[in-house]
């Protein structure tokens, strides 16, 4: 019986999915900055009553990289690190182990970003103070991973002018990505835009930094 009734709730929880799922992309999409205060508001919450009318943040990314990770492959691409060999790439063997590595690539750019306001606040770095901005920072790292994803996965297609779409797609999110961060640098930590704007670049630049060191271990 404990067993039926937790394959009941799974069932139920992956299910509403489909129904919070795209409410969540579209709020994020369309008002970021309310989504991340409304992710510091729920952990304020008991745990059962959290994110109620949508999915939460490290969850949201999590199905936004399997959402395209799926893309890619029913557009019949394989998975450049898992079709490798070469270095570190030995661990990454099958399609659950590469969604893995890209969660842990993409949870990179929220850290990065916790990590500076944290900072940039003066308050001491442990596991309390960096859970909220992490958590609110999931929400447009979804956005940007969506949108990096998908413009790679179309840049690399045979079509006609699927580069050149591809390539607008990826700088869109990355344009998306920057505005936010900048946003919301200036409302956390109360600084004027040019302050925020470097911030943001800087952690940016950080982020990547991540994805080349780690793309090099992974393919050496």
């Amino acid at each position: 019986m404990k067993w039926l009734n937790s394959l009941d709730e799974l069932l139920y929880e992956v299910m509403s999915w489909l129904i919070f799922y795209p409410l969540t992309l579209w709020r994020t999409l369309s008002r970021p900055l309310r989504m991340m205060n409304y992710a510091d508001q729920q952990l304020a919450l008991p745990d059962a009553e959290q994110y109620s009318d949508a999915i939460s943040p490290p969850l949201f990314l999590a199905l936004t990289l399997a959402l395209a990770h799926g893309s890619a492959a029913a557009l019949g691409q394989t998975d450049a690190i898992e079709a490798s060999h070469r270095g570190l790439a030995g661990l990454v063997s099958d399609d659950s182990t590469a969604l893995v590595f890209r969660l842990i690539v993409f949870a990179m750019f929220p850290l990065i970003m916790s990590v500076r306001l944290v900072r940039g606040r003066k308050q001491p770095l442990n596991r309390s103070t960096l859970r909220m901005p992490f958590y609110a920072q999931c929400y447009p790292a979804s956005i940007f991973a969506l949108g990096l994803s998908m413009g790679t996965t179309i840049g690399t297609l045979q079509w006609h002018a699927s580069q050149t779409a591809g390539g607008v797609i990826a700088c869109a999110a990355v344009v998306y990505y920057v505005v936010i961060e900048t946003q919301w640098f200036r409302v956390e930590r109360q600084i004027g835009a040019s302050l925020a704007v470097v911030s943001t670049v800087i952690g940016l630049a950080e982020g990547f930094a991540m994805l080349v060191v780690i793309g090099f271990l992974f393919r050496a």
